[in-house]
């Protein structure tokens, strides 16, 4: 059996605002959207298919290891792989990451187990669980190191299975998602990244292809920044 084929163009937008506490401690506030073409209308930029906001906790266990956890609203709106019609979503995972230690270039692996509860189109509730694997590679050009003025390059090829059973081909592979980037430190608090993500989706009447451009700023400390400007005196904090 050959199925169908459908590709799509989309932009994915994300601010990440991330807080380091302490040595071992830090949040994160991601804040992202989605612009795609979709079947009834071709242009990218008018249709905003997806919003999210993403609340991260993250604890830096030892050198090597990462554990991390995130609570997240998802408003869906004209997403192709789940329909086209209005899907509320609510996301919760636990995270485990893992650091090869190299000189010269950062290796890592994530480990995640998420748990969706997303409304089908009669506004019921259901579960879905995917594991999450991801393996990323990231070499700066100008540095053995991450810091002002330093532009990076990297590429991640990530992995999704969920708890819902396909007919076809693999039964409860989900996506598969391939990224090469470019990025480009600003300071050691202000970051910006810009790739190519291909995201492959299989599904059992048709699968589905997303080419999407990806821009995502990150700020660190922002709050201490601001109120800094207005007098304060900005707090010392070692980095994570």
């Amino acid at each position: 059996m050959i199925n169908a084929q459908d590709t799509y163009t989309q932009i994915w937008n994300e601010i990440d605002l991330v807080r380091i506490i302490n040595d071992k401690w830090s949040g994160e506030l991601d804040l992202a959207a989605t612009f795609s073409n979709t079947p009834s209308e071709s242009r990218i930029l008018k249709t905003n298919i997806q919003r999210n906001v993403m609340a991260w906790a993250h604890y830096q266990f030892s050198p090597r290891w990462k554990f991390s956890s995130f609570l997240a609203y998802y408003r869906n709106k004209d997403v192709p792989d789940i329909g086209q019609y209005e899907a509320p979503e609510w996301r919760w995972a636990l995270q485990g990451r893992y650091y090869f230690h190299k000189t010269g270039y950062i290796l890592n692996t994530d480990m995640r187990f998420e748990l969706r509860f997303i409304a089908d189109e009669n506004g019921t509730f259901n579960d879905i669980y995917r594991y999450r694997q991801k393996f990323k590679y990231l070499q700066p050009l100008n540095s053995k190191i991450l810091r002002k003025g330093v532009v990076f390059v990297y590429a991640s090829e990530e992995i999704i299975f969920r708890s819902i059973k396909k007919e076809t081909g693999i039964p409860y592979f989900d996506c598969n998602l391939f990224t090469a980037g470019v990025g480009y430190l600003f300071t050691d608090d202000l970051q910006l990244e810009l790739a190519y993500v291909n995201a492959y989706i299989p599904r059992d009447d048709a699968d589905e292809i997303d080419n999407a451009i990806s821009l995502t700023l990150t700020i660190n400390n922002l709050l201490q920044k601001v109120g800094s400007l207005f007098g304060g005196e900005p707090e010392v904090v070692e980095p994570e």
